[in-house]
């Protein structure tokens, strides 16, 4: 970590009370941003703030439930009120159905499904584009996943099909504001050690880790790092990419 690399940034980070999120936003505060995360569980919020006390940056927490339009819009705006406006977004918050055949799905799975994974980032970036256009640009970080570009294995339509329709938002929405001062992209994790994996039912970690190159899973740091190179300077001239933290898992 470089400190001080995101010193004045502000920085918004959705699904941020555990997982990739949490992560990215302890990393975010480590390097100086000032940091408002959102989510449902407060208990979770309260231990993301205390484990941020002594970093240089700082993290607040907003509740909000990203599926619903006006929370969103109240988060967007509450974050840019208490921030002073809106450098960078990551539009973490996902969800994962249990796995089972697409036949075996329900409609209530489905909704809850493309309602976290692309409709929340969807009313998400529209708020924060918004934001970003009054105040001269930013940069905005979606989370995808390797499923929305290789199905790798089955059981996980729903998640499949949400996260493939997010990267291609994420690319169509780059092309529409890479002129007006806003860089968006995606990352794309594969297998990564979170709650939501281990909600899903994954099984044996060792034996899914032996299918990776890597022959480990990665951890929510290492996809917070790639975040935060998307987000920095260093990243300048990246414009609708797909960043892939996967162990080897598409080169296979």
């Amino acid at each position: 970590m470089i400190p001080g690399r995101f010193q004045g940034k502000r920085v918004l980070v959705t699904g941020g009370t555990s997982g990739i999120g949490r992560a990215t936003a302890l990393a975010f505060a480590e390097a100086g941003a000032a940091v408002v995360f959102s989510g449902r569980n407060e208990a979770q919020a309260s231990e993301v703030v205390a484990a941020g006390e002594a970093l240089p940056g700082s993290l607040s927490f907003f509740a909000a439930d990203v599926t619903e339009s006006s929370a969103n819009q109240a988060l967007v705006e509450e974050a840019a009120a208490r921030l002073g406006g809106l450098d960078i977004a990551f539009n973490n918050a996902g969800f994962q159905e249990r796995r089972a055949p697409l036949a075996d799905q329900s409609l209530e799975t489905y909704d809850r499904v493309f309602d976290t994974n692309l409709r929340a980032v969807f009313l998400a970036m529209q708020a924060e584009i918004r934001v970003m256009l009054a105040d001269g640009g930013g940069v905005i970080v979606n989370n995808g996943s390797v499923s929305g570009v290789r199905n790798p294995n089955t059981g996980l339509a729903l998640y499949c099909a949400s996260k493939a329709a997010l990267l291609s938002l994420t690319r169509s929405a780059a092309m529409e504001y890479a002129g007006q001062g806003i860089r968006i992209n995606a990352i794309s994790p594969g297998r990564v050690e979170t709650p939501m994996m281990l909600a899903a039912g994954v099984g044996d970690r060792a034996a899914v880790a032996a299918t990776l190159p890597a022959r480990r899973l990665g951890t929510p740091e290492e996809v917070a790092a790639a975040v935060l190179w998307l987000a920095s300077e260093e990243a300048g001239f990246v414009f609708g990419h797909n960043l892939c933290i996967d162990g080897g898992f598409l080169a296979s």
